[in-house]
C-alpha cells in the first residue's frame, strides 16, 4: 500500500487550525480545507479577513463580560434594560439563546467558561472575582443563574450561589424546564422563556 501523499505545509497548517474548532477532526478538517482551496477561494479570504478583524477589533465588555467593540456593549448600555437582575451565562452563546426567547429583559455577566475541576479550570481562570464586583454594584438585586445543566454547570451554579448570597443577594436557577444535562445553545426558545419564568430560588 503507497503512503499518502505528502501535503504542503500551508495546507498541513490551515488542516491544523481548522482542528481547533470544536466536534472537527482530521478528516473533516481537511474536508473544510479542500473545499475552501478548491472551489471556494473568495469565501476562504473572506474567512481569513473575517476572523483577523474579530481578533483585532472585538474585546470584552467591561460590564458583562461578553464579546464587544466598544468598552461597553449595546445591551449594558441600553437605559431600557432592567439593571436589579443579572443574568450569569458560560458563554455568548447561551446569552444569544436567551435574548432570542424575547423572555427577559434585565443584564448579563458571561463567564466564558464552566468550573472543571477535571479539565483544571478554577475559579480563578473565570475570574469570579469581577463578577462578584459587578453583582455587587449596588443595583443588582438577583442574580439567575443560566449555567447550562451539565455536571460542570450545576457545579459553577452551586460555587456561584454560595459566594453570592454571601454577599446578600437574591439568587435563583433555571427552572428544570431545560432538560438535564443541556446546554443552552441547544435548547429552543419556547423552553427557555417558560425556564426563566419558572425559575426557582437556590
Amino acid at each position: 500500500m503507497e503512503a499518502p501523499l505528502p501535503e504542503p505545509e500551508p495546507l498541513k497548517a490551515l488542516i491544523e487550525a481548522l482542528r481547533r474548532l470544536p466536534g472537527v477532526g482530521v478528516r473533516s478538517a481537511r474536508r473544510m480545507a479542500y473545499h475552501l482551496l478548491q472551489h471556494d477561494i473568495s469565501g476562504a479570504e473572506q474567512l481569513g479577513q473575517a476572523l483577523a478583524a474579530a481578533v483585532r477589533d472585538l474585546r470584552h465588555c467591561a460590564r458583562c463580560n461578553g464579546f464587544s467593540e466598544a468598552e461597553v456593549c449595546p445591551t449594558c448600555s441600553n437605559p431600557k434594560r432592567d439593571a436589579s437582575v443579572l443574568c450569569v451565562v458560560e458563554t455568548p452563546a447561551d446569552q444569544n439563546m436567551i435574548e432570542s426567547s424575547h423572555g427577559y429583559r434585565g443584564l448579563y455577566y458571561v463567564l466564558m467558561g464552566r468550573l472543571a475541576p477535571l479539565e483544571g479550570i478554577g475559579p480563578q481562570d473565570l475570574q469570579f472575582d469581577r463578577l462578584l464586583r459587578r453583582a455587587g454594584d449596588g443595583q443588582v438585586q438577583e442574580v439567575i443563574l443560566a449555567t447550562n445543566f451539565t455536571a460542570e454547570g450545576e457545579t459553577t451554579a452551586h460555587y456561584l450561589s454560595e459566594l453570592l448570597r454571601a454577599q446578600g443577594l437574591s439568587v435563583s436557577r433555571l427552572a428544570r424546564g431545560v432538560p438535564a444535562g443541556s446546554e443552552l445553545e441547544y435548547v429552543d426558545a419556547g423552553t427557555i422563556a417558560w425556564a426563566l419564568m419558572e425559575r426557582r430560588s437556590t
